[in-house]
């Protein structure tokens, strides 16, 4: 791997979300009881990782803007017209003077994400010219499998999972659990990988997704990594071995006690 290059860390934010309106400013405890919104742990996890300097968030959202300016957060207003994250991300960019080569997309919605994607995914990008983005799927753990089986049972959209060829690049992304899994299959946790939605761009192929229409099955998923498939783009796939925690994401209200469980398991305030 070569050095971590230079990015730009971009976290979209949006305030309207069907599935769970006002999102950004959840409130979520961690292990002292002490409350604080999603977006201000999102943020926290993505210095985390890198310089304050290097992070922003994009939002077309004054609510969410002030509280990130409360906190002493790097603010990108963008459109309201923007259809997905990545879309934010390509437009924030050509706000930030100086914007590095490579962006990173560090979601709003997945303060559990491991930290050191970021340098793993911008250095994979820096890699291999061929590849227009990066991003990783984690390996079920039993406990991960189930919260998808559950999501699933009960009719609500939960994860996102990932299959890919032997070179890693991506075949195709759902909200379906991927692969199918005979019934009886021994250890079918082992075969499903977790998608987790951090992405590194290349600053040029983002601003070409930007400028290509979505695609059927983007449209149809509400997957905006869709796109770079339909446009013939390599997205290489970054697997991982369970983490040692369950990375979930806030995509339903239900799973603030979820998310809240495993702050307190890792004794983050």
């Amino acid at each position: 791997m070569p050095a971590f290059p230079r990015v730009a860390v971009i976290i979209p934010a949006r305030f309207e979300s069907s599935r769970f309106p006002g999102k950004p400013l959840a409130d979520l405890h961690g292990s002292t009881g002490v409350a604080q919104p999603l977006i201000r742990r999102s943020w926290d996890a993505a210095v985390a990782a890198s310089a304050e300097s290097n992070v922003w968030v994009a939002t077309d959202d004054v609510r969410i803007a002030d509280v990130v300016c409360d906190f002493g957060g790097q603010v990108v207003m963008t459109s309201g017209q923007c259809r997905n994250g990545t879309e934010r991300c390509a437009e924030a960019a050509m706000q930030i003077p100086n914007c590095p080569d490579i962006v990173v997309n560090f979601q709003g919605d997945a303060p559990l994400t491991p930290t050191p994607l970021i340098a793993h995914l911008a250095a994979t990008l820096a890699d291999d010219p061929s590849v227009a983005m990066a991003t990783p799927a984690l390996r079920c753990s039993p406990s991960t499998y189930d919260h998808l089986v559950a999501d699933n049972d009960a009719g609500r959209v939960g994860g996102t999972t990932v299959v890919f060829d032997r070179d890693n690049r991506a075949l195709y992304f759902s909200k379906r659990m991927l692969p199918y899994i005979p019934l009886q299959t021994p250890s079918p946790a082992e075969h499903v990988h977790l998608h987790l939605g951090i992405y590194a761009y290349r600053r040029d192929e983002l601003s070409r997704y930007a400028a290509a229409p979505p695609s059927p099955l983007e449209v149809l998923e509400g997957l905006e990594q869709l796109r770079f498939l339909a446009e013939g783009q390599v997205v290489k796939v970054v697997p991982l071995d369970p983490v040692g925690w369950d990375c979930i994401e806030l995509n339903n209200p239900s799973d603030v006690a979820a998310i809240e469980a495993v702050l307190l398991q890792r004794g983050m305030e």
